[in-house]
């Protein structure tokens, strides 16, 4: 049987004043990091932040994805579709089919003749 000695009076305040400073700086410790957490450059309101820029991300991303498939589509339409080519070619270089008139107004005869019919 082993028989501790007693330490004395002195040891066991040393030793509550050391568990005391523990407890103290462990409280800080966590003070300081809750601090941190809510205000730090990482904290709480920087990754909120960053949770609303993913989300708008998020919604960009599928704008640009409903966009790009939209121009797939009109691509291969006009791979596929001579329809769709006939039209660019009317709209674009003002091309026309064998036997039709095509009829061109100009926008100074039109406001001249709006002018002259308004008295």
């Amino acid at each position: 049987m082993i028989i501790k000695q007693n330490r004395g009076r002195v040891w066991l305040d040393w030793q509550r004043r050391m568990g005391t400073v523990a407890q103290v700086a462990g409280a800080g410790a966590c003070v300081w990091l809750l601090f941190a957490f809510c205000f730090g450059e990482m904290g709480l309101p920087r990754y909120l932040a960053m949770r609303e820029h993913v989300a708008q991300l998020d919604r960009d991303l599928l704008a640009l994805r409903r966009d790009n498939g939209g121009l797939r589509g009109e691509i291969a339409r006009l791979q596929h579709d001579p329809a769709k080519i006939e039209q660019l070619a009317r709209e674009r270089l003002g091309y026309v089919r064998k036997g039709e008139t095509v009829y061109q107004l100009s926008p100074d005869t039109v406001k001249d003749r709006s002018l002259q019919e308004a008295p």
